[in-house]
């Protein structure tokens, strides 16, 4: 059977990411009413870290936990992987001892390329160019609120980053809009844009992009790696803070997101991130916990090895 890994949304096929995100909310519920089962037990989740987390490494280990299996943290400082091991190496060796892989690193040609040489489920955990875990929490917490994203519109403020370009992913898997605003010069991939057709439009007006959404969400305006440019950014972002001024323009039941960390009063201000009836951020961080929990049943039941 063939090892199904999870580098971005596009490895998993429409109704698979249902099928995901209907598991979640089937863990979730039975995480919070005692009768999760430990389906996991035996089983080991190696966690390689190149970039720093707070939700990612917490929901992962703590996901396994829950599962009955168990977690073990791997960084650059740990490993041959610090000291120059080709990675085609460190995944042909580190897979024949775990179960399943999660990588949160650099260059997403990193995690591709010790996808190709692993015998277990790989999964991206963030890379530079996409973070799909954050958006199987994302979804699933829309669904949680509203129902289904299909039809919908979703407006993105901020850098054509990461996390625009997996919301991209998302408008042509699940079949939503998806408006983007952001300065001129902070585009997000022109190829992927090109991909997603008419779905996805891009503004540099954030009150444009917000017309009428359903969902708005933001995120940093400088990601890790990019601290040097961050009071360049600010200056070039200083008029697409998310508000209750700029989303008195969305939709009368919109939701915010963010993945967090947030910086209050950048990119979004601390009267409407705190805001619980429009911001959903803190049911969505708790989501990583059970989506990635149902992604991880799912690549091992679809490869095989469960």
């Amino acid at each position: 059977m063939t090892i199904r890994h999870f580098l971005t949304l596009h490895d998993l096929s429409t109704d698979e990411i249902h099928q995901v995100i209907d598991l979640a909310i089937a863990l979730k519920a039975a995480h919070r009413e005692g009768r999760q089962e430990p389906v996991f037990a035996g089983k080991v989740l190696g966690m390689i870290f190149e970039k720093s987390s707070t939700r990612t490494r917490v929901s992962f280990e703590a996901g396994m936990a829950q599962l009955g299996g168990d977690a073990l943290f791997l960084s650059p400082n740990d490993t041959q992987l610090g000291r120059g091991e080709p990675i085609e190496d460190s995944a042909r060796v580190i897979s024949r001892m775990l179960d399943i892989i999660m990588i949160r690193t650099f260059g997403h040609d990193k995690i591709e390329k010790f996808a190709a040489n692993s015998k277990v489920p790989v999964i991206n955990a963030l890379t530079d160019e996409y973070h799909p875990c954050q958006l199987l929490a994302d979804i699933q917490t829309f669904v949680e609120h509203r129902g289904s994203m299909q039809g919908k519109t979703v407006a993105w403020i901020g850098d054509g980053n990461n996390m625009c370009h997996s919301w991209i992913n998302a408008a042509m898997k699940l079949d939503f809009k998806l408006n983007i605003a952001c300065p001129e010069g902070y585009e997000p991939n022109a190829e992927l844009m090109a991909q997603a057709g008419q779905r996805v439009t891009i503004t540099n007006d954030p009150v444009v992009a917000v017309a009428g959404a359903h969902l708005v969400t933001t995120d940093v305006f400088a990601s890790m790696g990019q601290e040097d440019e961050q009071q360049v950014r600010l200056e070039h972002f200083a008029n697409y803070q998310v508000n209750h001024e700029l989303i008195s323009h969305a939709a009368d039941d919109v939701l915010f997101m963010h993945c967090l960390p947030a910086h209050r009063d950048e990119e979004v201000s601390a009267e409407l991130l705190e805001d619980e009836s429009i911001s959903v951020v803190w049911d969505e961080a708790e989501n990583r916990l059970h989506a990635q929990k149902a992604l991880m049943v799912f690549l091992l039941e679809a490869s095989g090895l469960v």
